[in-house]
């Protein structure tokens, strides 16, 4: 009987989790310097490809780093890693994660322009989140740490320098919160450690605008598509830190969560801001909405399985 394994592709040797090796003079281990993407599939279809594709260009952009391999290209590589999973005969969805390093050169800060980047593909088992996370909510707590400012290392690079919102989720969880809320320096909202988040504050639905630094998140603008579908208004706009005991409701979205409802943040010195348990009506509608977004993308996308 076959079972499902996690494999990871390392510039093109599959392994077992246990057996994948990146050098230890890679920059990605040295100093973070790599961009990634996660998706997860829908009976095996990957859910917003093209769009995880531009933003890592995007990301590579940004940092100056030449991918090396084109999308279809990734594609290939990808499915022949779904493939070592056995995803593909159990008809089990997965989790994808593609990590992009500038390579291995001396230790320098100064990437060379001879370097070659390196690629790894994670593939592993979709692990739901809890179903208390969508039956109660998420709880989360406003870290000291603040956001990266734009100028400094943008939030809109999906890199692997992680410390900024490691930091965030340790002081979160000594609150005894579930993740943090990041405000930048201006005091205003950013984003939790790994996902955008929605507030309804005077019954409009909002989220924090680009210029506060939060990451472009693909599952937040499939948000506000599906909202427009069905007529519901959403707005980006700054949403300072003190608006936030009267907002009434509250959600996160990512690609692993989806749209997940928020029971409580803990504000400025342990107040604590509640919310309707499993998410108030606006949420639960966007859940509904999300989720007819995403079936009908998936009708439309259903030629592009990885299985």
């Amino acid at each position: 009987v076959k079972k499902f394994e996690s494999k990871i592709n390392v510039d093109g040797l599959i392994t077992s989790v246990a057996d994948a090796r990146v050098p230890v003079m890679d920059r990605g281990f040295l100093y973070g310097d790599s961009i990634y993407e996660v998706f997860r599939t829908y009976h095996g279809i990957p859910l917003f490809f093209d769009e995880h594709w531009d933003r890592l260009r995007r990301s590579a952009k940004r940092v100056h780093m030449k991918l090396g391999f084109s999308k279809e290209q990734l594609t290939q590589k990808i499915k022949e890693t779904v493939e070592m999973t056995y995803a593909p005969d159990l008809g089990q969805d997965v989790y994808v994660r593609y990590v992009v390093t500038r390579g291995e050169g001396p230790i320098d800060l100064f990437p060379s322009p001879a370097l070659s980047t390196r690629y790894v593909i994670l593939v592993r088992e979709l692990l739901p989140w809890s179903s208390d996370f969508y039956s109660r909510g998420l709880s989360i707590a406003i870290s000291k740490t603040r956001r990266n400012s734009i100028d400094a290392l943008d939030p809109n690079i999906k890199g692997g320098n992680y410390l900024n919102n490691v930091l965030g989720v340790i002081e979160a969880r000594a609150f005894g919160a579930d993740d943090c809320l990041m405000l930048n320096a201006s005091e205003f909202v950013t984003e939790t450690s790994s996902s955008n988040i929605f507030f309804v504050i005077d019954g409009r639905l909002v989220t924090p605008s680009q210029n506060t630094g939060n990451l472009m998140g693909i599952t937040k603008a499939a948000v506000h598509k599906a909202c427009l579908e069905n007529d519901l208004q959403t707005g980006e706009r700054e949403i300072a830190a003190s608006e936030l005991v009267s907002a009434t409701e509250c959600f996160v979205t990512s690609a692993t969560r989806e749209v997940m409802p928020v029971l409580s943040i803990r504000v400025a010195d342990g107040y604590m801001v509640e919310f309707p348990e499993g998410g108030g009506e606006v949420t639960r509608q966007v859940r509904s909405y999300y989720k007819m977004h995403v079936d009908k993308y998936l009708q439309e996308h259903a030629h592009f399985s990885l299985f």
